[in-house]
Order: C-alpha cells, then sequence, then structure tokens
C-alpha cells in the first residue's frame, strides 16, 4: 500500500492553493466545502474563482508564489501549468514537513486526492494512487448509482440515537443486529421517502418495541433490457429477502437480485395463470408479516397494466407498509428501441394506452373514440384478440391501410418488429414473439426510417411480394 487512506479535518485550518485556473477552481471547490481556510496565490482568477472571491469564500493573493507564503499551512496544492513553479512548491512544502499534492504529478506528492462519492456525513473515496486517476473515476461513478442519496441523513439521525442505543442495549451484538435491521429496513425505506420523523418513530419502536413487520416494494422492471431498470429499482433488488416476480420479467435483470433472496415466479401468461391473483395476494402479505422486505417485480411499470394497485390494496388492508418504484412502461421502452416514435407533430398529437386483454363481463371499449385518426393506439396483451382489434376499428371509421407495428420482445436482444397496415393485423400478430405491443397508427411506418437496435424487422408487404414473385 503506498497510501495511507486519511479523512483529515480542514476546517479552519490554513489550506494554500497555488493557481488561479480552472483546474484550481476545482480544488477550491472541494476546499471551500471541507471549510478550509483557503488562501489563493495567483497572479490572475479565471471567472469561477473571481465569483467564489467576491462571495469571501477565500483570501486571495494576488502576487507570484514566494516559499514565505507556506508558512503555517496545513497543506499545499499546486494546480498551475508550471511545470518549474510546481517543483519549487513540492521541495519548499517538504523543507516545512507539509503535506503537498502537485495536481497530475504523482511523483511530486506526498498526498493524494481522492475520487469522492458526497453523502456527508457518509463518504466514501477512492484512490488508484495516481497511477489511473480515469479508472477511479469510473469506480465513483459506478458506486454512485448504488448509493442512495438519503444515505448521508440516515447517518445523521442514526449519529443521533447511536448513544441513547448503547445505553439501551448494553451487549454489542445486540447494537449490531439493531442497526443492521435499521440500515436496511423500515427506517432506511422512511428516511429514502423523505419521512424523517417517521423515521425516527420506527427507530423507538423497534428499540423498546421490537417487531417483525415487514413492507412491501412495488417494483417496474421496465420491458426487459436490464439497462432500463432505474437505479433506485436496482438498489431495492439488492436489499430484498423475498422476490416474487413475473414471466414478463428478464433473466438479465432476475441476475441483479441479490444471491441469497427467495425468487417466486408468480407470473401469468394468456391463458394460462399457474399463479393465481389470489395466491400472489397470499404469499405478499405472508412474508410481509415473517418481517421480511418482499419486493414484487414487475415487467413494465406496476401501475400501467400491472396490477399493483391492487395488490397494495391487499398489503393496504393487512396494516403492511409499501412503497412503489415505478418502471419504465412496455409501450414507452418497445416503442423507442423500435423505433416509433409514439407522437409525432405531423402524425398523432395523442397517444391511447389500451389493453386487449380485458376482465371477463368488463366494459367495452370505445372503439369509437379509439378509431379517430391523428391519435397513436399503444395495445398491451393484444395479439390474441388481433382480428377482433382491427374489425372493431375499422368498423368505426380507422382506414383499413392505417399502419401498425407489432414488436415482439421489446428491448430484448430477440426483439422482432413486425410492420403492415391494420387490415393485416391478426396475420402480423402470429409472426411476433411474445410478449408483444401493438402501435396503431401513422407513426408506426416511421420505424423503417427510425429503427436502431437489433435486425429482426420484417414489413408483411415486402414478405408478400417475394413469396409472390417466386
Amino acid at each position: 500500500m503506498d497510501y495511507l487512506p486519511l479523512f483529515v479535518d480542514v476546517r479552519t485550518r490554513k489550506v494554500v492553493l497555488i493557481g488561479g485556473g480552472v483546474v484550481a477552481a476545482r480544488k477550491a471547490e472541494l476546499l471551500i466545502k471541507a471549510q478550509a481556510d483557503l488562501v489563493v496565490i495567483s497572479p490572475t482568477l479565471c471567472t469561477q474563482l473571481q465569483a467564489e472571491h467576491q462571495q469571501n469564500k477565500f483570501v486571495w493573493l494576488a502576487e507570484d508564489y514566494q516559499s514565505i507564503h507556506l508558512d503555517d499551512a496545513f497543506l499545499v496544492i499546486a494546480a498551475t501549468d508550471d511545470a518549474l513553479l510546481n517543483e519549487t512548491v513540492f521541495y519548499d512544502a517538504n523543507e516545512r514537513k507539509i503535506f503537498v499534492n502537485v495536481v497530475d504529478d504523482q511523483p511530486l506528492c506526498s498526498f493524494i486526492v481522492p475520487s469522492i462519492i458526497d453523502r456527508s456525513p457518509v463518504i466514501v473515496a477512492i484512490s488508484s494512487g495516481g497511477t489511473a486517476p480515469v479508472l477511479a473515476r469510473l469506480l465513483r461513478e459506478k458506486l454512485e448509482t448504488m448509493l442512495p442519496t438519503s444515505l448521508g441523513k440516515m447517518a445523521e439521525i442514526a449519529g443521533r440515537w447511536r448513544h441513547k442505543v448503547k445505553e439501551t442495549l448494553t451487549n454489542m451484538r445486540e447494537r449490531k443486529r439493531f442497526w443492521e435491521k435499521s440500515f436496511s429496513g423500515r427506517f432506511a425505506s422512511l428516511v429514502e421517502k423523505g419521512q424523517f420523523s417517521e423515521a425516527e418513530q420506527q427507530l423507538e419502536r423497534q428499540l423498546y418495541e421490537p417487531d417483525n413487520h415487514g413492507e412491501l416494494i412495488l417494483v417496474g422492471a421496465g420491458p426487459g433490457d436490464a439497462g432500463l431498470l432505474t437505479l433506485k429499482g436496482l438498489r431495492v433488488l439488492q436489499s430484498a429477502e423475498v422476490v416474487l416476480y413475473d414471466h414478463l420479467v428478464s433473466e438479465e435483470i432476475l441476475e441483479l437480485v441479490r444471491r441469497d433472496a427467495d425468487k417466486i415466479c408468480v407470473g401469468k401468461r394468456a391463458g394460462n395463470h399457474s399463479v393465481s391473483q389470489e395466491e400472489t395476494n397470499a404469499l405478499i402479505v405472508k412474508f410481509a408479516q415473517q418481517g421480511k422486505k418482499v419486493v414484487r417485480l414487475k415487467g413494465g411499470d406496476p401501475f400501467v397494466f400491472g396490477r399493483g394497485g391492487e395488490e397494495l390494496q391487499v398489503a393496504a388492508q393487512a396494516g403492511i407498509p409499501f412503497q412503489v418504484v415505478p418502471g419504465v412502461t412496455a409501450a414507452i421502452g418497445a416503442a423507442a428501441y423500435a423505433g416509433v416514435p409514439l407522437t409525432h407533430r405531423e402524425h398523432s398529437q395523442s397517444i391511447t394506452f389500451i389493453t386487449g386483454h380485458c376482465r371477463e363481463n368488463g366494459m367495452e371499449l370505445d372503439w369509437q373514440a379509439l378509431a379517430r385518426g391523428n391519435q397513436t393506439l399503444a395495445i398491451y396483451m393484444g395479439t390474441v384478440k388481433a382480428a377482433k382489434i382491427s374489425e372493431q376499428l375499422i368498423q368505426f371509421g380507422r382506414a383499413e391501410n392505417t399502419p401498425v407495428a407489432v414488436i415482439g420482445c421489446g428491448t430484448r436482444r430477440e426483439q422482432k418488429v413486425v410492420t403492415g397496415k391494420l387490415d393485416e393485423l391478426e396475420v402480423l400478430a402470429q409472426q411476433a414473439p411474445a410478449p408483444a405491443l401493438i402501435v396503431v397508427g401513422e407513426v408506426a411506418a416511421l420505424h423503417q426510417q427510425l429503427a436502431w437496435f437489433g435486425s429482426q424487422t420484417e414489413d408483411i408487404r415486402w414478405r408478400s411480394a417475394v413469396l409472390e414473385l417466386a
């Protein structure tokens, strides 16, 4: 280990920064945030430093560097483009036994400024020892996605409770279990939702009246591509104890679930409800009442034809706390990956999301309204009833040659897009793999021009023409 990691308190301590350019401004911003008594040595200042100086954030000595400037300094940073000056600063600081950093010149550094993830009071620092700063930055960016912004507030509240917990729970192992449960359970969820007073009440209940209540988190997995899962959704998956997932959730996303979680498929397919909704509801209640963190993972967005509202009602009736992490809904994701803009100034001024699979004895769709022109229809679960959809839309006035696209396995590697006309919809629906989304409207024709993802696209009219020639 070439460098000993340290977190240094520079509050009210003199820190000298030599340089007045953009690089120096970046260092100054960090030092000001750390509440250092900053002195900047430079004949001129860049625009950013000028603005901060006008706000009295540091002392500016508008002169050339001299070794006397290091008197009483706690730290020194040289950030100039003058190699000889930087070297002089390094040797002057070493003679005075002052820690010094010359930016982007590792041999002239007695300390390294790491890449920082700031969740104050939680700070994460990453360093490559000056050998690969870009790698350290890339690692920081990855970790940024994993650490919720509420982490700092959680630590702040925990700090206020630390003494009380220590007084109440005298056994170190008990305290450890208490905080582990708090940071991964209901307390953490309340802080993330911004319910700080409720979060402290939860700590008090957990401290004096231990309970085994779990919670339900409804998570939208998106249409398939794991890259479309939200950052919050990813964090939740990696803290879940039980995951109840649909068939529509891709294997790539299931791979992101923490390894020791119980994964249970409760999916349904058209005409084959392997697990009934009632059974799913019962599992949610059962596991949550066992004190577990239950994630209900749904393809697309849980509130768009996902029956998420019904499941939350069940949780509410059972007194189970819950929250929702939205997802990229299938229509938005699949259409975007197919190069089909759902709205377009010249072709469609509105979009309607409908499902082709209604509950039995449910209300009939308003076909007259749906058949109006200059609008896009995004139809979920419509392939089985494609013939009826086509027939009804044409009967109520939509032109037979209205462009349509059937997008199978949207956003996934096996995505296939089949395009044609409204009167061909039944045949088109048979060509696309499940799950499939139907798009009706002039925007569907733009697929031929705007397709960018995958290669499995097919226009039924082109295929028919080839068969006729053969």
